[in-house]
């Protein structure tokens, strides 16, 4: 249950740059973390990724081919309700409006029938150590072998995932977002639309509708253990259609697939609230 006063959220966007979002703030509060110094504004099509904070669209696959998709690299073209992105297998249009203090972003992807696809709002938050990640106890979670090493055995080799229950699968604690252990980790929350981002007297709400496809929450924990040399510190959490981080993994409902309309809507909220009152 979401206690405290609402607090209004804005949205900024820049469609010349991947759609990228830059800026989600409200109560004297920026949601998103950057990382300065990354030339991201430079950025051509089939430029590696680069991670400069914010929020990406990721499409049509996160990891993989290529890297975070192939939107972010693309500039969009605005139009009178948002903008949309023209690839050669799908067209993409997002728009994205304030309604009573809430962040809504709706999405439509027009792509032949069967076309199959994963898509991830990939947002960096800027979090304290004491943040945590609140989902519903139980959810099968995917919990990914990166540098984090397992309480009571090594990885194993031959499974791209491992699956077990929130908070720990595998025993791993992942609801806890800090303080910096030198570990970093990636997670989907299977079948999970809904989290909350816990934050001293801030929760931020993160909330995906999308008829008849997979809906997920992905988690990246890099507290200061990726990339080698150099490990900074950013926390992802991010809304999802699919269930998988590399489109070429997915199994049977694992990817998001268009049905024989040729079109998928999906709608992303976000909200925030703040206990011991409200703030304009």
């Amino acid at each position: 249950m979401v206690t405290g006063a609402p607090v209004a959220l804005r949205a900024e966007l820049d469609p010349a740059h991947g759609g990228r979002w830059t800026s989600l703030s409200g109560g004297d509060r920026e949601w998103l973390w950057h990382r300065p110094g990354t030339e991201r504004d430079t950025v051509s099509p089939g430029d590696a990724f680069v991670d400069a904070g914010g929020l990406e669209e990721c499409l049509p696959t996160v990891r993989g081919l290529p890297d975070h998709g192939d939107v972010w690299s693309h500039p969009w073209q605005r139009n009178p309700d948002g903008a949309t992105i023209t690839r050669p297998e799908f067209t993409l249009t997002r728009s994205v409006s304030e309604h009573s203090g809430a962040v809504v972003a709706d999405y439509t992807l027009a792509a032949d029938p069967g076309y199959r696809f994963v898509w991830a709002a990939h947002a960096l938050l800027d979090l304290s150590p004491a943040a945590r990640l609140d989902a519903p106890a139980g959810t099968t979670t995917r919990l990914y072998p990166e540098a984090a090493p397992l309480p009571a055995e090594p990885w194993p080799v031959d499974r791209p995932w491992l699956d077990g229950p929130w908070p720990s699968p595998a025993g791993l604690r992942l609801d806890r977002l800090g303080p910096d252990d030198g570990t970093a980790l990636g997670a989907i929350l299977t079948g999970c639309p809904t989290v909350h981002v816990h934050d001293g007297a801030d929760r931020l709400t993160l909330h995906l509708d999308c008829d008849g496809q997979p809906r997920s929450t992905a988690l990246w924990r890099n507290l200061r253990g990726w990339p080698q040399p150099g490990p900074y510190r950013s926390i992802g959490v991010e809304p999802m259609l699919g269930a998988v981080f590399d489109l070429a993994e997915a199994g049977p409902g694992d990817a998001a697939v268009v049905p024989a309309s040729g079109q998928v809507t999906w709608r992303l909220t976000i909200t925030a609230h703040r206990r011991g009152g409200t703030t304009p």
